[in-house]
């Protein structure tokens, strides 16, 4: 049984927001922190949301103090997790008993660039002696015509070969999985654990068959995002796809670091197909 009662979201977007949600309706104890003058959220009831600059580890850490709040979710754009940095010192500060990074994306264990700013947080946490779960899931099921471009043409446009596997997780599937562990499970089964989840597989040219449509074979992708299309999709030929990818040695993990190995803590739940998640 978990220990856990009092939870902190540190941004609420389009992961952390659902999160949240998930949250207060365990009953649980749930405080929002937001940066002063962003916009209003619309949060269940007993939800307090604080206005307070997540830079500043002072002012963030008596905000966990007055609330004693027990583990800390960071939602922070991938681009930028050197922000995280500050919620961190914080939660050591108030004698936070758990983390839990922004991740819900590819496997990044061993990676550089983009994707190794994450590994510099978990190695600061671990560094600070603040136990962390991180959570790959490898894109949400719900990008995948975003990811492909899907909308503009209707074909599956692919950088490179697109063969390599990729796990694929809706976010409705996450987001419960996320309160599930944290409200039910013993810190032993979440203390400095990377949870591996996967809803389903497909390899990037694959994705196709699930259209009923071709395969564009391109360089680039124009339009919005279209550089942070062409990024992900190379980190996913490198295997990076997959949430059981072992990047630091160019494999796929077995055993508990297997892709999807994670699904095991949340026993009994259906997980979501591509075909059910975008009603193929």
């Amino acid at each position: 049984m978990s220990i856990y009662k009092s939870f902190a979201v540190v941004g609420a977007g389009n992961i952390g927001l659902p999160i949240l949600n998930a949250l207060a309706a365990k009953n649980v104890a749930v405080i929002l922190l937001s940066r002063p003058g962003s916009a209003a959220k619309t949060v269940p009831s007993g939800v307090e949301v604080i206005q307070v600059d997540p830079s500043n580890a002072t002012a963030v850490a008596a905000i966990f103090k007055e609330h004693k709040v027990d583990v800390v979710l960071t939602m922070t754009p991938g681009t930028v997790p050197e922000a995280q940095r500050p919620v961190v010192d914080a939660a050591k500060l108030a004698g936070v008993k758990l983390f839990v990074p922004s991740e819900y994306g590819l496997a990044n264990e061993g990676a550089e660039g983009v994707l190794g700013g994450k590994n510099k947080i978990a190695a600061y946490l671990k560094s600070v002696g603040i136990p962390a779960t991180r959570i790959y899931t490898g894109l949400f099921t719900e990008y995948i015509p975003w990811l492909v471009d899907y909308p503009n043409g209707g074909k599956v446009k692919v950088i490179g070969k697109g063969e390599q596997p990729v796990s694929f997780t809706s976010v409705s599937d996450i987001v419960g999985f996320v309160a599930h562990i944290l409200t039910t499970l013993p810190p032993s089964e979440l203390e400095d654990r990377t949870l591996r989840l996967e809803g389903d597989r497909s390899s990037v040219s694959g994705l196709a068959t699930h259209f009923n449509t071709s395969v564009e074979y391109v360089d680039t992708i124009a339009g919005e995002g279209g550089d942070i299309k062409v990024l992900l999709q190379n980190a996913m030929a490198t295997g990076a796809g997959s949430s059981g990818w072992d990047g630091a040695n160019g494999r796929e993990g077995t055993g508990s670091n297997a892709a999807g190995s994670g699904n095991a803590l949340w026993p009994g739940h259906k997980w979501q197909s591509i075909k059910e998640v975008l009603k193929l």
